[in-house]
């Protein structure tokens, strides 16, 4: 019996990941080259590949420092921007309200710091849903590791067996298998061509089913 839920933040619960994409892509072509897909994918969680640095690569394919144009703080202030006039993605706030109806207990998981995600969750009126937020300075390892997912599990007291998981990201997936919790992959527009490790239900929007008939499948 599911008795929890947690939750992903960056791309799940608010989409912070295409603003950032678009608003790089918008520089690289500036330059007269491309931002991939991908490549961008290192970073949200396509192949782990946390060294990846939109600048640092733009300037190897342009083969000179571009430190004088200000990019990084302009893609920034753009996304930013972007950002902040965004809603939760489709169904979270359903979700959210009728699992608090349920009596579920709720969590989020997040490889990004407590800053970030608590600050946004706060302006979004959503952080009261949730009896605990871990975030990246709460374990040692962030995904594709477990630790983020397993330390939510502590908090919460419940087992692998009673806790559902929603995650955008490939690496996302791949840690919620690795703590042995079934986990709904529920890509935004950037993770959506990532491949996945076969998660145990794949949904468009959160939207695209109601909790209570969600609940059922993993029943």
């Amino acid at each position: 019996m599911i008795k929890a839920l947690i939750f992903d933040f960056d791309g799940l619960v608010l989409d912070t990941e295409t603003p950032e994409y678009l608003a790089w892509q918008a520089a690289y072509a500036e330059f007269g080259k491309i931002l991939t897909i991908e490549n961008w994918g290192q970073i949200v969680g396509g192949t782990a590949a946390s060294d990846f640095h939109p600048l640092t690569h733009l300037e190897e394919l342009t083969g000179r420092s571009l430190a004088e144009f200000g990019l990084e703080a302009r893609v920034q202030a753009e996304s930013m921007q972007t950002i902040l006039a965004a809603k939760p993605r489709l169904g979270v706030i359903e979700t959210l309200e009728a699992a608090h109806y349920l009596g579920l207990r709720l969590a989020v998981a997040s490889s990004s710091p407590h800053p970030w995600v608590d600050g946004h969750l706060q302006r979004l009126g959503l952080k009261h849903y949730f009896e605990t937020v871990q975030c990246r300075e709460d374990v040692a390892r962030t995904k594709p590791q477990p630790d983020l997912f397993l330390a939510a599990l502590t908090r919460l007291r419940v087992n692998p067996l009673e806790a559902l998981i929603f995650e955008d990201s490939p690496n996302g997936v791949l840690a919620a298998q690795r703590a042995g919790i079934r986990v709904v992959a529920i890509p935004n527009p950037i993770t959506a061509s990532l491949p996945f490790s076969s998660p145990d239900l794949r949904l468009k929007e959160m939207s695209d089913l109601t909790l209570e008939a969600l609940l059922q499948k993993f029943a």
